[in-house]
């Protein structure tokens, strides 16, 4: 099945305005855009040469229940799968493979983005777990309890980095972050990272899924303070298998960490070239992410 599933590497739609990691952006007027997450997969802020069949429609559809779950929160920049049906369709006659991008896109309102990303962590791991293992600290918050590797922090913390267009997003403290965009919006980005935080990661649990951290990206829609983006995918977020969990030990996971664990073990350094991924690499891939859509949206293979 895996090997059969069809490739999106790039969106062929016109009016291509912005080629990010993962996503093709298209303006389609009106101050509407149109997001096509291809099958393109990133490690370390490093696109790799090898895509994973499938993947851009399980960021979509993942992204698209949440907003929707999400709502009561915060707006979004979602439009409805109408108003996206109904673009999609202007291109029938010149786009071949349309069905598939139409499975891979998202139409939303264009936001004027907050270039911070703003990263809520639940349990100690990746990066978090080695910055404490050297400091004591994680990213500059203080932990007053001795953790070790996976262990659930008492209350999520919210560690902010910037966001850049190439290289790396580097880590900044929540007083760098003030100095950046300005106090009041610091807080209340903070706020709504943790609210939405808690509350995905209790509807998780319910679902056999342990949200470890995700990464969340906001920006203003007619001044109006709006989530963007993708929203609590396997991209974005650690998602490990709650039968499996326990403090100490590497955890089943349901996201492309299985990816980074393979490229740190082959030796790669993180900077570009990327080596290919090997078939078995790739098809475990797309069985973890598929598992992680099943669970939480309750569906079968389609």
């Amino acid at each position: 099945m895996i090997r059969n599933m069809s490739v999106i590497e790039k969106s062929t739609l016109p009016n291509l305005i912005y080629r990010g990691k993962i996503r093709d952006t298209h303006d389609v007027g009106n101050d509407v855009l149109l997001m096509v997450a291809t099958d393109r997969i990133s490690a370390y802020d490093v696109v790799l040469p090898t895509a994973i069949p499938g993947k851009g429609a399980i960021l979509s559809k993942l992204s698209e229940f949440w907003f929707k779950k999400t709502e009561h929160i915060i707006p979004n920049h979602l439009l409805s799968a109408d108003a996206l049906s109904k673009t999609l369709d202007t291109f029938r006659n010149e786009v071949a493979d349309l069905g598939e991008i139409a499975k891979r896109a998202m139409l939303v309102k264009k936001a004027e983005r907050i270039d911070v990303e703003c990263i809520v962590r639940g349990y100690i791991t990746g990066g978090a777990w080695s910055d404490y293992s050297k400091t004591g600290t994680v990213f500059g918050s203080e932990i007053k309890e001795k953790l070790v590797k996976g262990d659930k922090f008492p209350q999520p913390i919210f560690t902010p980095t910037t966001k850049e267009e190439e290289g790396h997003d580097e880590s900044i403290t929540i007083d760098q972050m003030k100095n950046m965009i300005g106090e009041d919006l610091t807080n209340r980005l903070q706020e709504v990272s943790l609210k939405m935080y808690n509350f995905a990661h209790d509807f998780a649990l319910s679902k056999g899924i342990i949200i470890a951290d995700t990464k969340l990206e906001f920006g203003f829609i007619n001044g109006e303070l709006s989530i963007i983006d993708e929203l609590l995918t396997p991209d974005s977020s650690r998602f490990w298998d709650l039968a499996e969990y326990a403090p100490g030990i590497d955890v089943p996971n349901f996201d492309k960490q299985f990816v980074r664990d393979w490229l740190d073990n082959e030796g790669w350094d993180h900077s570009p070239p990327a080596p290919a991924l090997p078939e078995e690499v790739v098809n475990s891939t797309v069985k973890k992410y598929k598992e992680a859509q099943e669970k939480l949206m309750d569906i079968s293979d389609e």
